[in-house]
């Protein structure tokens, strides 16, 4: 139930929480330096003191706030000589120096500008103690700028100085007028709750909004710290309160479904919300995933559908009707939303959504309906600065080569992929193997695997992957001793469990052995359609047929997977109702005309369709 509400109340709070013009969120810059204007990403330059420095700066000037009183201090050669020095040792690995210039600068001419500076190099540096130095005196030289109190605060929590943030905080809702109020909560929940001890944030929420307690939103902060330390009776108590105030509430809903026992109760308490509330999005598309963790597909979609009524260009209503599409094995509803969703992003530039994951699935996709150059096009779009989705990006590239009947080529594009990682060079020999078997070369691609297995002998997935290429060898010796150092090397693999469970009971051999493999497959993942289609397939083989059908029949119902449907027409073939059966073969066969599975199983049993 947790992520189906890890983005929506997210999504909701923040959306309370948001930000005046100019003010940023305790939390940026954490984890990166800040340019000299305030946005994330390089380190960028710091704005000099007075009108001389700010010019002197290629024109990067840090323009203050309109609040912030800057001093009128003249650039002199040797401080410009400093500032300059100190960028550069910065860019080149230096934090000390530098942050010492900045700090020694600020203190001299009283600009809060190189304060600032100072406490970004910190921050990039990841030294708490020296940040909360720096915005100690940016606080001190610019007392009205919110953007140095967010940052004083965040710090201050995080090295669990709770009394010292408490105070600030009191003030700050005390001073705050009433409509503006709750908003102040939120911010103050989203800072305490980053405190490394929780019982501490709690009881500091817990008194910061004693004087407020008429107000749905200090229950609703209440409820969130008390679900953060694990007292789930106290966050429902609370979370009613809220919902008794205001009854019309998203934010107060949300939380009591959030902190309710399980799924089913905090699926009754959204449906019945939604029933008096239509327009509640956000609790709507909690709803919706509430519906995809149960399994619920259809339903799901349909609550999304509204979404997208309401908002057609909502990317994440779009991206989530086509995962819901692809699990729901309608690719051409699957390609229309993506591409609905790419289009969206390139409208949007200011949106940080990265597209790629959809451009990747656009490109199999186009490419699972035999358009090549389509699937190629997709991947020309592609342009992000994640490596391991330009890792993906050149494997695909590789594989659509081949497929276009280049394999050299192909081959040439996976040698010149250069990588210091064992993962990844993992994966490189796994697409070439891949493709030599493909291109009809299964020798070749064994023989490469088994290379490959003296290179990654740790690497679990490889094995897994070599095993499953011995098999289609025939070479089931190989199969089972590599697929039982698997389960030795990673004993929670259920895929492994289920790969040998499968070969013996395919292959009618030891299978009581095989139906214990598969059972603890199962136990390990219960959802899994691929395990319940082996479950029924070792069940037919032990001569169970009622438990077979109704295995193969759940799983096909969650994953209209040909081979399931293979299996399944198989068992009911046995049990004499043929119409049905081929009914499903048929449905396989427009999936997959060349399914070897298909072809076996009608040729074994003198079927035809």
């Amino acid at each position: 139930m947790k992520n189906a509400f890890a983005i929506v109340t997210l999504s909701a709070l923040m959306s309370a929480c948001a930000v005046a013009p100019g003010q940023k969120p305790a939390s940026d810059g954490f984890n990166q330096p800040l340019a000299a204007d305030g946005r994330q990403g390089a380190a960028g330059t710091p704005a000099g003191a007075g009108q001389a420095g700010a010019a002197a700066q290629n024109g990067a000037s840090d323009a203050a706030q309109p609040d912030e009183k800057l001093p009128n201090v003249n650039m002199t050669s040797a401080m410009m000589y400093q500032l300059m020095k100190a960028e550069m040792a910065f860019k080149n690995g230096d934090w000390q120096g530098p942050y010492l210039t900045l700090l020694s600068l600020a203190q001299q001419t009283k600009d809060p500008r190189l304060a600032k500076r100072a406490t970004e190099m910190a921050l990039s540096a990841k030294q708490p103690d020296d940040a909360l130095a720096a915005v100690r005196l940016w606080r001190q030289l610019a007392p009205a700028s919110d953007e140095a109190n967010q940052y004083y605060l965040g710090l201050v929590i995080l090295s669990d100085n709770l009394p010292e943030a408490e105070k600030v905080l009191s003030q700050r809702l005390a001073e705050a007028t009433p409509a503006a109020r709750g908003l102040v909560m939120f911010q103050m929940q989203q800072l305490l709750l980053r405190a490394r001890d929780k019982e501490a944030a709690g009881a500091a929420i817990a008194r910061l909004v004693a004087p407020y307690g008429n107000m749905m939103e200090s229950h609703v902060v209440l409820a969130q710290a008390a679900l953060a330390r694990g007292a789930k009776a106290q966050a429902q108590q609370e979370a009613q309160a809220a919902l008794r105030i205001k009854p019309d509430s998203e934010i107060a809903v949300l939380t009591l479904a959030q902190v309710s026992e399980d799924d089913a109760r905090a699926t009754v308490i959204l449906r019945d919300f939604l029933a008096a509330h239509a327009d509640a999005r956000e609790v709507r598309a909690a709803y919706a995933r509430l519906l995809v963790n149960n399994k619920q597909f259809e339903a799901a979609r349909q609550e999304f559908l509204v979404l997208d009524k309401a908002q057609p260009d909502n990317p994440t209503t779009l991206y989530a009707l086509g995962i819901l599409a692809m699990q729901m094995n309608q690719p051409r509803d699957a390609e229309r939303y993506f591409t609905r969703f790419v289009d969206v992003m390139d409208k949007s530039p200011e949106d940080e959504r990265d597209p790629a994951k959809a451009l990747l699935i656009l490109s199999q996709l186009a490419e699972e309906r035999g358009d090549v150059p389509a699937a190629i096009a997709w991947l020309d779009r592609l342009d992000s600065e994640d490596p391991k989705i330009q890792l993906s990006v050149a494997l695909r590239r590789a594989q659509l080569t081949a497929k276009g009947g280049d394999v050299p080529g192909a081959r040439k594009q996976l040698a010149g992929i250069k990588t210091e990682d064992k993962g990844e060079q993992a994966q490189i020999v796994l697409v070439e193997a891949q493709l030599l078997r493909d291109a009809g070369k299964p020798q070749e691609a064994f023989q490469l695997m088994e290379q490959g297995t003296r290179r990654f002998p740790e690497n679990t997935d490889f094995l897994y992957d070599y095993a499953l290429m011995a098999e289609k060898l025939g070479k089931v010796d190989v199969m089972e001793k590599t697929l039982r150092q698997v389960i030795a090397k990673a004993p929670d693999n259920q895929h492994a469990y289920n790969a040998l469970g499968y070969s013996l009971a395919e292959r009618g051999v030891r299978l009581q052995e095989a139906y214990g493999l598969i059972d603890k497959a199962m136990k390990m993942a219960p959802g899994d359609p691929f395990i319940m289609d082996s479950m029924g397939w070792v069940q037919y083989r032990l001569g169970n047929l009622s438990a077979a059908e109704a295995q193969l029949r759940q799983a096909y119902t969650l994953r209209s997977d040909p081979e399931i449907a293979v299996h399944l027409g198989e068992v009911l073939w046995k049990k004499g109702d043929q119409g049905e059966a081929r009914k499903l073969w048929k449905e396989a066969q427009a999936k997959d005309p060349n399914n070897d599975a298909l072809k076996t199983t009608l040729t074994r049993l003198g079927a035809s369709l």
